[in-house]
């Protein structure tokens, strides 16, 4: 009886003291903790994303002739079924999985050991892919722009399926991975100025110089069927781009704030300043202007929204829009045709961003000078513009040459709606 009253409490203070023991011999980390708030954000802003692609359609399908509205808009809707499965399958493991600084790997190849209690940073694994996800649908959606009227649906999934795997993925790791080599170079792209915008202007001037012009008369390839679609897909796609930009700190916190306000001051400047040139070139402000002007300044602010503050986002709006208006411009000189400025608004107007985001940061990368920065900023946009034009070319290249890229001429000429889908995009009786 006496040992038993001995050892009693000995044993409960060797219950106490065995954490102690334990974490002295090392300690046990505790899982990852996921911030209910943050997720919460990140999930809403997934939807605001995924919500600029149908206004992406109406945007394009408000300015092409009504024989090609519903084509058009389907090339949108299309991306979103092509690239959710390719994106599940082994994109999003190329983009984000690996050590190489190139390329990932399939590790992460059909969401393999992601669980619900997988974490990135304070959010589940599960919303980081869907987020990402959303900017891996819409890049190749804005390809579209540029080679509308005259393309195959066909050659349209097999380029965009292809192209993601090739350009979109290593690109996205390049520049957000955390082995990506432009990243350790410390590249500044927030939120895609070169891996959405740069990269999709780019392959779509790319596939537009391989497939030529479109056919018939330059005054009628140029008349609208819808203004008021393309205002309200401007104002959708703005609405989306709050999500798009300030979600791309993955958090609640002040810097989600500053982004989301520099979304809506950067294109007011650009659309100002867009129909002032416009003014002051036909004496015309047009509705097209303004969502032009609008859509040109959501692309400049974009690798700069986590980075600038409201008099960079003002200044940077103000300036690009005569830089993508002369872009445009100058496709009648170069005798290319980009049927809906991807490559004027989205590929000089991602790459004149990414520029400007060294110029106007307030705080550069961790041990970078100006110089540095600017530096850095100029190789990423050159290395990924210039890789993303060899490939899509060469890819749109092959397709034309084995499937055909372009449409016969006679279906052209009657209108993709009805050659395609067997539909029309307007049936008024």
């Amino acid at each position: 009886m006496k040992i038993q009253l001995v050892l009693r409490p000995l044993l409960v203070s060797l219950l106490f003291l065995l954490p102690g023991i334990l974490a002295a011999e090392g300690e046990i980390p505790s899982p990852p903790a996921i911030d209910k708030s943050d997720t919460a954000w990140m999930l809403v802003s997934s939807a605001f994303v995924f919500f600029m692609i149908p206004g992406l359609a109406l945007f394009y399908g408000g300015i092409v002739r009504s024989k090609n509205v519903l084509s058009t808009m389907m090339h949108s809707f299309v991306a979103i079924i092509v690239m959710t499965l390719q994106w599940t399958i082994f994109g999003y493991s190329f983009a984000f999985s690996g050590d190489n600084p190139y390329i990932g790997n399939f590790d992460l190849a059909f969401l393999n050991g992601i669980d619900i209690d997988s974490v990135k940073g304070s959010i589940p694994t599960y919303v980081h892919f869907l987020f990402q996800g959303m900017f891996a649908i819409i890049t190749p959606a804005l390809i579209s722009g540029a080679i509308a009227e005259r393309i195959k649906l066909s050659a349209y999934v097999v380029f965009i399926l292809v192209w993601s795997t090739l350009v979109y993925d290593p690109v996205a790791h390049w520049v957000w991975s955390d082995s990506g080599w432009l990243l350790k170079m410390n590249a500044l792209d927030f939120a895609g100025g070169t891996v959405v915008h740069l990269i999709s202007g780019i392959a779509g001037l790319a596939a537009a110089i391989v497939i030529g012009k479109r056919k018939g008369d330059v005054g009628l390839l140029t008349h609208p069927n819808n203004m008021t679609y393309t205002l309200l897909g401007s104002g959708l796609l703005w609405f989306g781009w709050f999500g798009f930009n300030a979600g791309s700190g993955l958090a609640v916190n002040g810097l989600a704030a500053r982004a989301f306000l520099v979304t809506l001051i950067a294109p007011a400047a650009a659309g100002a300043s867009w129909l002032l040139i416009e003014w002051l070139h036909t004496k015309k402000a047009t509705a097209l202007g303004a969502a032009s002007g609008i859509v040109a300044g959501l692309v400049v602010i974009t690798p700069a929204s986590g980075y600038v503050g409201v008099q960079g986002a003002m200044i940077m709006g103000v300036l690009v829009s005569p830089i993508c208006y002369m872009a445009i411009l100058l496709k009648g000189k170069i005798q290319y045709d980009d049927t809906l400025d991807a490559f004027g608004i989205h590929g000089v107007g991602g790459a004149f961003g990414a520029i400007l985001t060294g110029l106007f940061a307030l705080e550069l990368a961790e041990g970078m000078t100006l110089g540095n920065q600017m530096t850095a900023q100029v190789i990423s946009v050159a290395a990924t513009g210039f890789y993303s034009f060899v490939v899509s070319y060469i890819l749109a290249l092959v397709i034309e040459k084995t499937i055909g890229f372009r449409i016969e001429e006679d279906k052209e000429i009657t209108g993709l709606d009805q050659e395609i889908h067997g539909e029309k995009g307007y049936d008024i009786r």
